[in-house]
This record gives structure tokens, sequence and C-alpha cells, in this order.
């Protein structure tokens, strides 16, 4: 069933070549717009004295390398080839990697930022989730990866995010808390420090 998906999603590129620049962009360099909103949804919390979206903007950044690293140590276990290596006349528009497919890395990243993101701030957090359908959709439209290799990574991504929000970010907005009364305040809220009274 895997397989069968991939070929009917990866034979889109057959009728879609006016797409192909723009699915090959996203599928190397999309990751990029995750780092953009993670940085605007930080600003947007700090501006908006948040300090839960800025705690949790962080989070979905870090959350990010440590789906990563959990990704890499299931991939090397599983040792998935990638489609092209075992599969014949399939469309391979990006350059061709040898390591594992399994989970992919992209859709990982882009899980675990669009969940972390959703519970930091719902707005940016569904614009994140769309980009990150798109990705996945990129990685196996490109050639590079089975359709379970990207659901496997949004899913990764997204479970460590969700755990993250209620193990890890109320730790990190008491942190936050606890540094607005240090020379660190102005890079966790835009509001003025109150004044204490005579």
């Amino acid at each position: 069933m895997d397989s069968s998906l991939y070929r009917w999603i990866n034979r889109l590129a057959d009728r879609t070549g006016w797409a192909h620049g723009l699915f090959k962009a996203n599928a190397g360099y999309g990751i990029g717009l995750f780092a953009v909103l993670l940085l605007i949804t930080y600003l947007d919390g700090r501006r908006h004295d948040d300090l839960t979206a800025v705690a949790g903007s962080v989070w979905a950044g870090a959350t990010a390398l440590v789906a990563l690293g959990i990704g890499q140590l299931i991939g090397g276990a599983v040792d998935r080839l990638r489609p092209y290596e075992t599969m014949t006349n399939v469309h391979v528009l990006v350059d061709k990697t040898t390591d594992f497919s399994f989970p992919s890395d992209h859709a990982t990243v882009a899980g675990a930022v669009a969940v972390g993101l959703l519970f930091a701030n719902r707005r940016w957090g569904i614009v994140a989730s769309a980009l990150a359908v798109l990705m996945a959709v990129t990685r196996v439209y490109v050639g590079a990866h089975y359709p379970g290799d990207v659901i496997a990574g949004l899913a990764l991504g997204g479970i460590v995010a969700a755990a993250g929000w209620f193990t890890l970010v109320p730790i990190l907005t008491r942190l936050a808390e606890r540094l607005t009364r240090s020379p660190l305040r102005p890079l966790l809220t835009n509001a003025k420090r109150p004044t204490v009274a005579a």
C-alpha cells in the first residue's frame, strides 16, 4: 500500500511539470519557513507579554531537535531504503542520498514545530500545520520518501512537541517569569517593568 500510494503521488510529476520548481524548492529549503514561524511566534508572544507563548515558541524550536534525535535512533534501527533505491521508473527531483528513509527528517521537524506552535499560538500554529502537510506531500512528490515515512515523521514530531508542552513548557514559563526580574527582561517581554510605589 505504501509503495502504491508513493507511485500515485510521485506520478503526479508526469502531469505537473509546471510545479517542479516550487516543489523542489519547498522540499529542499521549505524547512527554513518553520524557523521564520518560530521567530514570529516568539516575537508575537514577547510583544503581547505572553510568557507562555514565548516559552512555547522556544520549546517548539527545541522539540524539533529532540524529535530529530529520536528519529535518527529509529531510522538507524529500521534502516529503510529510499524508494528510489528499491523501485524503478520513479521521478526523483532532488539529489539522491544514502541515509535512511524512515522516518522523514523534514517531516519530523515540520511536525514538531507545527504542533509546538499550535499550543503556543493557534494562528501561527495553523500556518505551520498547513506548511507541515505541504512539506510531507512535497517529500513524496519529489521522490525522496514513501508516504509512511512522512506520516511517521509528522507523528513523531507532534508527539514529542505535545509531551513537552505538558511537562516542560510550564517549567520554562516559570523560568521566564523569574527572568523578567533580571536584565534579560527585554528578551522576554515588551511590557514596562512595574514601578514600586514609594
